[in-house]
């Protein structure tokens, strides 16, 4: 209580005041709306990237041991074209669409109920809470939905291109990689994907907070075109590329059909050092900087726009 003669500033706002403001302050996302953009955000994206999946996937276990299959990308392209036609590059597309949606909605999920209790009054979310909000949900989609079908679908693609090919389609694949190993089988790789899908998200969401930070300056509510939100997107998954292909490359080695060779996630990275050299962990660099660019981009600006067709119909608030 103020007493008869003390002094207010003029430029003084009263925490409370400024707290209960509604014009100032962002909106939240209901996680369960980003469950559901956030799995039709990823059904499309896989549908139009996955040639390029196909291809990074093919140069990665293309070893030098062996010797290579490959001479490059352009190569991989149309030497499976040639054998298989255009469809070959959409082998094992089942197996990633049946892991993206899911994948999607768990990352989506996740960040949007740690960031709304992360966010301050006004409804923003600075950029290291942004990393850590990105961080639990790469952690969680890496462990629910990532590595089980990640694995898969290495193993898949790994056998269509063997001379003799045994799994007759996904569904079958996933039957004899459970009977001849048990579910431990579908989660090969573990400790690699948590760590590839922990700082994947966790750079791509500090990015993007950033940046979209940056942009609506002091208004939240400030509305961000698609086209610049496909923008900011495309940097946050350059970003991530470069920060993280190495461990991308440990996990795809250690989810093939020979990940026997490896003892563990250290001995994977150990022996590609020894054997192939520093630049063997980046390999498929260039495919995967097209593909994730692509892919995060077009899974943001798809997730913006369902999540503001949900609030027109989905009143949560």
């Amino acid at each position: 209580m103020q007493g008869k003669g003390t002094f207010i500033s003029p430029f003084h706002r009263p925490r409370c005041l400024a707290a209960a403001a509604p014009a100032g302050k962002a909106k939240l996302t209901h996680p369960g709306k980003a469950i559901l953009a956030g799995g039709i955000a990823g059904g499309i994206e896989i549908c139009i990237t996955f040639p390029t999946e196909y291809v990074k996937t093919q140069l990665q276990l293309d070893e030098k041991a062996n010797p290579p299959k490959y001479r490059g990308i352009g190569d991989c392209v149309k030497q499976t074209v040639q054998s298989h036609g255009v469809k070959g590059l959409y082998r094992g597309l089942s197996s990633l669409l049946y892991g993206s949606i899911p994948k999607s909605a768990v990352r989506f999920g996740v960040f949007e109920f740690l960031s709304n209790h992360a966010k301050d009054e006004s409804g923003r979310l600075d950029s290291t809470k942004g990393l850590l909000c990105g961080l639990g949900a790469g952690v969680m989609e890496a462990v629910l939905v990532v590595c089980p079908m990640e694995t898969v679908k290495v193993k898949f693609i790994h056998d269509q291109t063997s001379a003799n090919p045994k799994y007759k389609g996904f569904f079958h694949g996933v039957r004899e990689m459970i009977r001849a190993q048990g579910l431990r089988g579908t989660y090969q790789g573990l400790t690699a994907t948590v760590l590839k899908q922990g700082s994947n998200q966790a750079i791509r969401f500090f990015v993007m907070t950033s940046l979209k930070n940056w942009y609506k300056g002091d208004n939240p509510n400030k509305a961000i075109n698609p086209l610049l939100t496909g923008l900011f997107g495309a940097t946050a998954g350059a970003a991530s590329v470069f920060g993280n292909t190495p461990l991308d490359v440990i996990k795809t080695r250690m989810q093939g059909l020979e990940a026997h060779k490896y003892k563990s996630t250290l001995d994977c990275a150990m022996k590609i050092l020894r054997y192939e050299g520093l630049a063997a962990f980046y390999k498929g660099t260039v495919p995967r900087l097209g593909r994730v660019c692509l892919d995060v981009a077009i899974v943001f600006i798809i997730y913006e726009e369902v999540v503001k067709v949900l609030n027109m119909v989905w009143k949560t608030e």
